[in-house]
């Protein structure tokens, strides 16, 4: 008899799951069920469109550094499958991929259809069924006693589960039903749950027995409500210190490329200060301070010895036009300035040691206040989900219901920018579908 796997969600954790099981397990009928018209929407806007399947990290110890939240539960999942894995599985048919300066890793055809096209063609060669528009109601489990002629069908389902109500068989796994919207009900015997940051699939795990944290987003830009700021729309500059001070008590702190925008301030650094600061900022309702030091690599003393001996050489020069610390953008230069009350028209000769002062002060420790956040582009990773506790990342099995798997964002994992995400999700999934195969 085949054994009957049922993968919710057609995403990227989900495809990849699917594929692994099928493929390694060729007993097993696996089904996989897609709420929406289309599966992979999100794997589709990845990147800007070109899809950031993975960062050039072949050090396990290395890539977890990267996670907010679940780099300690990856670690052992990462020897077993990590990016250098990853890059394998794609190259075996025939996906190329490139690494750019930073580290994220594209497919060479810089377009994310080339990554849907591939996970899509494996799927069916290895004998997946794809259901699309086929959203999930609720998900019951019925006892395995039920398979030995005890009891009828409501006798043996469990609804709600807990770890206190639940008492599992000991000679079987149970089995689960799976109610589409639809009315119809499927019958399986493993359940993978791999539905991203959709509520439906936290209901599900909750009914279930799973604790789920709540549920925030990460991976965001400031917002900033200076309009002399906004008007540098498109000045970056690289690298930045940051350091956000918000009502709690972690210190987080970021240094990278930083990017000026209409709304306020972007990139990297500021992505990765917002993972790191996820909870903490929505604690504070988005709304905190934050501390830029535009020339890290400079100390306050050195800063004071340019600015000195630009004064010096060039005592007729007006100080907005004639740079007293030149690797600074001219536009961001004539903001800091201003910020530093001092007069544009000024001359080098007429600035005071208390101006200076400031100026220092705004280049090495200038104060913004973060009054929201906005989007980062049309992607978004979401902090939060299944307790990490109540699953086993040897295999992504639930520890509460055996039989049932986790893979992908609805576990309590996010990482940083650069196709960390992504990573997590094909470790997760191929541990999943490896697992889910097993008859034991």
């Amino acid at each position: 008899m085949q054994l009957k796997v049922i993968v919710i969600g057609g995403g990227a954790a989900g495809f990849f799951s699917a594929i692994a099981c099928a493929e390694n397990h060729p007993h097993t009928q696996v089904t996989l069920l897609e709420a929406g018209r289309q599966p992979l929407t999100k794997v589709l806007i990845s990147g800007g469109g070109r899809c950031n399947v993975t960062h050039a990290c072949f050090d396990p110890a290395a890539l977890v550094q990267n996670y907010p939240r679940g780099g300690k539960a990856l670690r052992g999942a990462f020897t077993r499958f990590q990016s250098q894995d990853t890059v394998d599985w794609f190259t075996r048919r025939g996906v190329q991929l490139k690494t750019e300066a930073d580290g994220r890793m594209f497919p060479i055809t810089d377009n994310s259809e080339t990554i849907i096209e591939c996970l899509i063609h494996a799927a069916a060669k290895a004998g997946v069924k794809i259901r699309n528009n086929a959203p999930v109601a609720a998900v019951s489990v019925v006892s395995g006693k039920r398979e030995q002629g005890a009891g009828s069908r409501e006798q043996g389902r469990t609804h709600n589960l807990s770890t206190t109500d639940y008492q599992l068989p000991t000679t079987n796994h149970p089995k689960f039903e799976v109610e589409l919207k639809s009315g119809e009900v499927i019958e399986c015997d493993r359940l993978l749950l791999a539905t991203g940051s959709n509520m439906a699939g936290y209901r599900i795990a909750r009914s279930l027995g799973h604790q789920i944290e709540p549920p925030v987003p990460s991976l965001f830009t400031f917002n900033v409500l200076d309009k002399s700021l906004r008007e540098l729309a498109g000045v970056s500059m690289n690298p930045v210190h940051l350091r956000l001070l918000t009502d709690s008590k972690t210190k987080l702190e970021q240094t990278g490329a930083l990017l000026i925008t209409h709304w306020g301030l972007s990139g990297p650094a500021v992505l990765k200060l917002s993972a790191w600061g996820a909870r903490a900022l929505h604690d504070c309702h988005y709304q905190a301070k934050l501390l830029v030091n535009w020339l890290p690599e400079l100390d306050r003393e050195t800063l004071r010895s340019q600015i000195l001996s630009v004064k010096t050489a060039q005592p007729k020069k007006a100080i907005a036009s004639y740079r007293g610390v030149n690797v600074l953008p001219h536009r961001l230069w004539q903001y800091i300035i201003v910020r530093a009350e001092i007069a544009p028209e000024d001359r080098w000769a007429e600035i005071s040691n208390k101006e200076i002062d400031r100026l220092i002060q705004e280049i090495a420790q200038a104060e913004y206040l973060i009054q929201g956040k906005g989007a980062f582009k049309e992607e978004f990773v979401t902090c939060g989900g299944v307790n990490l506790k109540e699953v086993d990342f040897k295999t992504m099995q639930s520890r509460l219901v055996p039989g049932l798997y986790f893979a992908g964002e609805i576990l309590d994992i996010d990482g940083v920018t650069g196709g960390f995400n992504f990573q997590s999700a094909w470790t997760t999934a191929w541990l999943a579908g490896q697992a889910m195969g097993s008859e034991e």
